[in-house]
């Protein structure tokens, strides 16, 4: 009961966070909302698991890509609030805060990678999945996976409709996801 109390808390929690994203589909916050609710999923499925058989392969694996998780999520948002600026101005409704950035960042983790905000829920979301590894999870990691992809592409057509030709070039010389590969 607890777990089902949990989940629709942060379920009504995404909504409200999402909530205009969510009507304008095809923005990228209308992919992540998905993302974040399969991610969700997950976190609620493994969660008895979470500190269970701590020496196995798998939750090393796990442990790994949580820490390389945080690391990214926090110089992402470290380099977005320090170089990106605000722009008051940026009337997308659909945009949280710390989307609303003035300058294009293309330094730091930015200069090899487009997303590490969206690469920092990948690694969390197979970080999640390996605590404790099932054909559901398997599932939902791939649907979570392509959602993140859907909402970084998502993204790239909106930061090109914003930054214009600058964003092009960035794009042109930075990787979505893993640097000099994908």
């Amino acid at each position: 009961m607890f777990t089902l109390i949990g989940f629709c808390f942060f379920t009504l929690l995404l909504v409200y966070l999402s909530r205009r994203a969510l009507r304008k589909v095809g923005s990228h916050g209308f992919y992540r909302f998905f993302a974040w609710e399969a991610l969700l999923v997950l976190i609620f499925l493994n969660a008895d698991a979470w500190f269970t058989d701590p020496l196995s392969w798998y939750q090393d694996i796990s442990w790994v890509l949580l820490v390389l998780s945080l690391i990214l999520a926090a110089e992402g948002f470290r380099l977005l609030r320090r170089m990106g600026g605000h722009h008051a101005l940026r009337e997308d409704p659909t945009l949280m805060g710390f989307e609303k950035t003035e300058h294009l960042v293309t330094s730091g983790l930015y200069a090899y990678i487009r997303h590490p905000l969206y690469g920092s829920l990948l690694l969390l979301t197979w970080g999640v999945f390996f605590k404790d590894p099932s054909w559901i999870g398997t599932l939902l990691g791939i649907a979570a996976s392509v959602l993140l992809l859907a909402t970084s592409m998502a993204d790239e057509q909106e930061c090109l409709r914003f930054f214009g030709p600058p964003y092009a070039a960035y794009m042109a010389r930075t990787k979505r996801f893993i640097p000099f590969v994908f």
